[in-house]
């Protein structure tokens, strides 16, 4: 009982490490007018019709992480990921949060107030991207599609929309995911490699792609560590913004 205890303790604590702190009020149900609207809204976000290749180096590492991106199963998700790098918004920016204890969980990074050195580490999590075309941050829906569906489930979770197969793309180690506030729709820049099999994030968080090379530098990060370079190395033709 003890074990069982401690165990489901660890896991309450590494999943409130993912939650973007301070960035939008919760929201427990989403009804049918407000899905409506958000689908709408959806409409402008990039979205990649296809698969990409990213290329990410992490000062003072010699090897780069090579991501291959999935836009057939998260559009929206791996879109405006693409979209960003392209952006050159995730150069210069730091890893703010690694868990390895008590067991491996996630490296975390993409907060853009992280590109300031003088910015408080202690507030780092709570940051968006600010579209510079409305001033405003850019939050895209949580995506995940379920195993025999063509389309993905937006806005719910697995369990707030009553679905009981297993996502698609799933929390595997090397898997690439956004991280996001209690909010479903909350996710914008901040993202996660998993340093392990977590099958319990499924169908709660969008993974959105996978480390193909050069997980043993994403192991090798801690916090602190600052991304020197992100670019798009194939892929970019199939972005549409």
């Amino acid at each position: 009982m003890q074990i069982l205890a401690k165990r489901r303790l660890s896991i309450f604590l590494v999943i409130a490490a993912l939650l973007m702190a301070g960035c939008m009020s919760q929201a427990t149900t989403t009804s049918a007018p407000e899905r409506q609207a958000s689908n709408q809204e959806n409409s402008n976000l990039p979205r990649l019709l296809g698969k990409a290749t990213v290329e990410m180096m992490v000062e003072g590492k010699d090897s780069p992480i090579i991501i291959n991106l999935d836009g057939s199963q998260a559009p929206i998700t791996a879109g405006n990921f693409v979209d960003l790098v392209d952006r050159g918004v995730y150069d210069g920016l730091v890893f703010h949060r690694v868990v390895r204890e008590p067991q491996p969980f996630v490296v975390q990074g993409g907060d853009p107030q992280s590109k300031d050195p003088k910015f408080s580490p202690e507030r780092l999590g709570t940051g968006s991207y600010i579209d510079p075309a409305t001033s405003q941050p850019r939050y895209i829906p949580l995506e995940i599609t379920p195993q025999g569906s063509e389309e993905p489930v937006y806005s719910q979770t697995f369990k707030s929309a009553s679905i009981s197969v297993k996502p698609v793309l799933k929390h595997t180690r090397g898997a690439v995911a956004m991280a996001r506030s209690p909010y479903p729709d909350s996710a914008s820049s901040q993202f996660y490699f998993c340093l392990a099999d977590l099958p319990f994030l499924d169908g709660d968080y969008a993974v959105f792609g996978y480390v193909t090379e050069g997980m043993d530098v994403v192991d090798s990060i801690v916090q602190g560590d600052r991304i020197k370079s992100v670019r798009v190395v194939q892929g970019l033709e199939y972005l549409r913004k």
